[in-house]
Order: structure tokens, then C-alpha cells, then sequence
């Protein structure tokens, strides 16, 4: 009972925390008497969003940003869990690369995104491109450091029963990775929706970088900037929400039993 109720009480946290916010907001526009440019009303930005919902503005411009961050992810995800599995699992082509994996993040993505989009066009591969490499270095890291869990006597065991590679990878490395590949997986998510945005202020005549661009440089919309931060916001909190379900569905099984 005592765990239904603590559960009933979270969940009521996130819903009282935006209201409360949306008060203090509310509050500060009021007593500040703020121009609208400088700092929008709950009300004003409510209104704006109501304004671009319904003439299709907002939804072009999301639906663009949507298609950047899941083909980032697709890209990145991909790339840094295949070269992650090959730097587990072999030392030596880990010495060779390490140094210029970790060297290249010393290099701000900022800097990268106009050099991709000269190369790869204005389009939306470039922009994936950049999403990609957001997300490339810490879901690289969480693949090396998660089938390095994998204890050396578990290995063995499967090696004594002549499992294949694929069978040892399936049976063992997977599950026993998968906790740490989905908290970077959770990291991942988060900085995709950061990457998608930051090629789209680069250069882009579309997506909800540049809405926020378009807001805050040429027509001084504020109200219209913050609908664009908003959604982004609900964007990064879906997708690590669908993470985090994922991780309840796959990992589930653990905690059965822990509590056994």
C-alpha cells in the first residue's frame, strides 16, 4: 500500500512542478509588466502556439526536426555500437584509434556543422549528419564499457559449451550490456535533439532552429521562440521517455529478481 501510495505521489511531481512554474511565470510577467519581446505571458506564448498549430507553421517545422533526429540516431547509433563492439573486443585497434576518437571531440560541433553542410549540402543529411555525431562519442563509450562488464568466467562457461559468436553475443554480452548501453542510449536521445538544432542555426530555411532563429533574429517573436524551445523540450522528453520504457521492457527481469 505504502508503495502504491509513494508511486501515485510521483507521478503527481512533474504535473504540480509545471504548474507551479507556469504560476511563478505567470507571476513575474504580471508584477514586471514586461514587453511581450522581452519576456511573453503564459498567455501570449499559449496563444502563439494556438496560432501556428492551427495554420500548420508549427507542425511543418517539427515534422523536419523529427526526421533530422531519427536519422541522426539511426546513423549515430549505429556507427558508434559497431565500432564500440569492435574497440571491445579488440585492444589493439583500440590503441590505434582511441587517440583520434578522443582528440576529435575536442572539436566543437558548432565549428563542424557549416564545414558538413559545405560538404553535404543544405539538406537533411547534413543535419543528421550533425545529429550523428552528437550522440556518436558517449553511446561509443557506454558499447565498450557494457560488453566489458561481461565477466571473463561467464565467457568461458559459454566457450566450454561451444556456443558460436553470435550465440555468445545473443545470450551473454547482449544482456549483460544492455543496462549501461541504455543509459547511454538516455544521453543519446537528449543530445540528438541538441545536434538536429544546432545544424538547423548553421544553415537551414527550415525545422524548429530555424523557427527559434527566425523568431529571435528577424521578426523579434519571443512568444514564438519559446513555442519552438517548448516543443524541442517535449521532443527530448518523449524520446527519453521511450528509452526509459524500452529500458522497463527489456530490463524488467532484473528487478523480478532483485525483489526475489
Amino acid at each position: 500500500m505504502r508503495r502504491f501510495v509513494q508511486q501515485r505521489a510521483e507521478l503527481l511531481l512533474v504535473p504540480v512542478a509545471l504548474f507551479v512554474f507556469i504560476g511563478v511565470w505567470a507571476l513575474v510577467t504580471s508584477v514586471g509588466d514586461y514587453p511581450a519581446y522581452l519576456l511573453p505571458s503564459p498567455g501570449q506564448v499559449w496563444t502563439r502556439f494556438v496560432t501556428v498549430l492551427a495554420d500548420g507553421t508549427l507542425w511543418y517545422h517539427t515534422s523536419v526536426t523529427l526526421v533530422e533526429i531519427l536519422g541522426g540516431l539511426a546513423l549515430g547509433l549505429t556507427a558508434a555500437t559497431l565500432l564500440g563492439y569492435l574497440l571491445a573486443k579488440s585492444p589493439l585497434v583500440e590503441r590505434f584509434l582511441s587517440p583520434y576518437i578522443v582528440a576529435s571531440q575536442s572539436v566543437p560541433i558548432v565549428a563542424l556543422a557549416p564545414l558538413l553542410i559545405v560538404w553535404f549540402g543544405f539538406g537533411l543529411l547534413s543535419k543528421m549528419l550533425v545529429c550523428a555525431l552528437t550522440i556518436f562519442f558517449p553511446v561509443l563509450i557506454s558499447t565498450i564499457v557494457g560488453l566489458r562488464t561481461v565477466e571473463e568466467r561467464l565467457m568461458d562457461l559459454m566457450r566450454s559449451l561451444q556456443a558460436s559468436r553470435w550465440q555468445i553475443f545473443r545470450f551473454l554480452e547482449l544482456p549483460a550490456a544492455l543496462p549501461v548501453l541504455l543509459g547511454g542510449l538516455k544521453i543519446g536521445v537528449t543530445l540528438s535533439v541538441i545536434g538536429a538544432v544546432v545544424g538547423e542555426f548553421a544553415q537551414s530555411d527550415r525545422g524548429l532552429g530555424f523557427l527559434v532563429n527566425l523568431a529571435n533574429r528577424g521578426l523579434f517573436d519571443t512568444a514564438l521562440m519559446f513555442v519552438a524551445l517548448f516543443v524541442l523540450m517535449t521532443i527530448a522528453l518523449g524520446l527519453y521517455g521511450l528509452v526509459s520504457g524500452l529500458e522497463a521492457l527489456l530490463l524488467g527481469w532484473k528487478k523480478g529478481g532483485a525483489g526475489r
